[in-house]
């Protein structure tokens, strides 16, 4: 049985043979992932606030970022908080994975730095999920949950909720887990 992928190899095996440029730049194949997130990090470095920083510790992948934000106000103003992000090959038919990696107690964001925000989810509760036409501009609403964390109704971290809601929280920042 014949596979679209054998298909595409054998393609390029007769492509490299007839090439003189055998092995260069030009002759490899770019994956759509690469060739969307060429143009959307352009966008996002483009469009991001002050606040937010781009970092990319490999400029030869794209796919592996770093979103630095730091909050002018709410809470957290005056903090920095670091997100990994990493785009999976199957983008844009599945979300970038973002973890948190600076220690927060927030409401959206797990102990272990997972984020609880549905438009980075395949499958949301509310519908409002991952969807094939969304793009790296969801990383605005990554800075909006950072600025304002009470706005969901369903926190990750449920315990913390209740505590602001009586006035427990004077510095989120300062509180140990």
């Amino acid at each position: 049985m014949l596979t679209l992928a054998k298909k595409l190899k054998r393609e390029d095996g007769m492509k490299g043979r007839s090439n003189t440029n055998t092995g260069t730049e030009s002759s490899r194949r770019v994956s759509i992932r690469d060739k969307l997130l060429i143009k959307e990090v352009a966008e996002l470095e483009a469009n991001l606030p002050s606040t937010c920083k781009l970092d990319f510790p490999d400029a030869n992948k794209l796919h592996s970022f770093q979103l630095n934000v730091m909050p002018d106000e709410g809470y957290y103003q005056g903090g920095k908080f670091q997100f990994e992000t990493d785009v999976p090959e199957a983008y844009n038919m599945v979300p970038p994975k973002v973890k948190c990696l600076t220690r927060i107690w927030h409401p959206n964001i797990t102990e272990t730095g997972e984020i609880c925000l549905s438009l980075l989810r395949e499958h949301s509760i509310d519908g409002t999920g991952w969807a094939p036409t969304r793009t790296l501009k969801v990383f605005f609403s990554l800075r909006t949950t950072v600025i304002s964390p009470f706005l969901t109704e369903f926190p990750a971290d449920s315990r913390i909720v209740p505590l602001h809601w009586r006035g427990a929280i004077v510095n989120p920042t300062d509180q140990d887990r």
